[in-house]
């Protein structure tokens, strides 16, 4: 199976696109994939604004992309693009970083104003940077993420199968196998 990094570009360290990604992580693991998590909120502040792709972290993450064939990219979106921390890590990358991979683009955010920054802002810098195949993404309402007392991810249910059918999109188009799916009764 293949190997897919699992990119997380929102600032917060309680972030809703983060655990939603971790969430979705456990799907493709599920179906035989490594995962590899990223927080870009973990490389070094000084590094991503001061724009050195030569720094340890960097090239540590830019590693990553290189072992990756597939590539999950989840971002919070803020003002109609998706967030600066990820723009800043992107810029950092070599140009066709995503070079033969297949990405999937998801956002999150507080409104359905938000839902074709991923058509109109992110696509066209993953399909910049190479990328092979880019799977239909998905946009999903913060309301729609919960997080329970006790951390427990709950999506509602009608972004859960959503989410679940284009995550299962891009399984299978990294060669994985296919979902179990309950025959029609």
């Amino acid at each position: 199976m293949a190997t897919v990094l699992s990119v997380s570009g929102s600032p917060s360290a309680t972030s809703r696109t983060a655990r939603l990604l971790r969430h979705l992580d456990q799907r493709l693991t599920a179906q035989g994939h490594e995962v590899i998590a990223l927080d870009v909120r973990d490389l070094p502040a000084p590094a991503l604004l001061g724009a050195d792709p030569g720094h340890p972290a960097i090239t540590g993450a830019a590693a990553l992309f290189d072992r990756a064939q597939g590539i999950v990219i989840g971002t919070p979106i803020y003002k109609a693009a998706y967030s600066g921390l990820l723009k800043s890590l992107l810029d950092l990358l070599p140009q066709y970083a995503l070079a033969g991979k297949t990405v999937l683009p998801l956002a999150t955010g507080g409104t359905t104003a938000h839902v074709l920054a991923i058509d109109y802002a992110l696509r066209p810098v993953l399909s910049s940077m190479g990328a092979a195949h880019i799977v239909p993404g998905w946009f999903t309402l913060d309301k729609d993420i919960v997080v329970g007392d006790d951390g427990t991810l709950t999506v509602a249910q009608g972004s859960a199968g959503a989410l679940t059918e284009v995550v299962d999109q891009f399984s299978t188009a990294l060669g994985g196998r296919a979902p179990f799916l309950a025959a029609a009764g």
